[in-house]
């Protein structure tokens, strides 16, 4: 195989990875491709996901009184990860709030926490791995959803 047809399938083999990286919603893919004794392809492939949340919370809707926007408290335009009680995601999986399914939460908002108290499940690699309590306080938000995928460094809930 000339240099350049070699190039071009390496190419191609990239260009492949990377919409498999896509259509799969992966974040991460790596690869050894062996031509010979001494001739490889290392490639590995990644890109960086926007994590975003949404927290709902149940009460009366209000009419819409006038046009103009009401101005945002701080806490709620700010970054979570950025607030001094955040507590981050030390690595990616998925969250789960509770033990198993119809069991209560570990935590819920307004509740007092003890310096490593079980805060919420992460589950890596089919393993489940509890996330303690990195300091005493009260829970003041839950940024993550059950069931939700998160990245490392993703905040998880605020504890003040």
């Amino acid at each position: 195989m000339t240099d350049k047809t070699s190039h071009d399938s390496d190419v191609s083999f990239i260009r492949a990875l990377a919409e498999l990286l896509r259509a799969n919603d992966l974040t991460e893919l790596q690869v050894k491709r062996d031509y010979g004794e001494n001739d490889s392809l290392n490639v590995r492939v990644s890109r960086q996901m926007q994590v975003t949340s949404q927290v709902m919370v149940p009460g009366p809707a209000a009419p819409m009184a006038s046009a103009a926007p009401a101005p945002a408290a701080p806490a709620a335009t700010a970054d979570p990860a950025s607030l001094p009680g955040a507590v981050t995601s030390p690595m990616v999986g998925t969250v789960y709030l509770q033990a198993e399914p119809g069991t209560p939460a570990f935590v819920s908002v307004g509740q007092t926490v003890k310096e490593g108290d079980t805060l919420l499940i992460i589950e890596a690699m089919k393993t489940m791995n509890q996330i303690p309590a990195p300091r005493s306080g009260t829970v003041k938000r839950i940024v993550v959803e059950d069931g939700a995928p998160v990245e490392f460094g993703a905040p998880l809930m605020i504890i003040e």
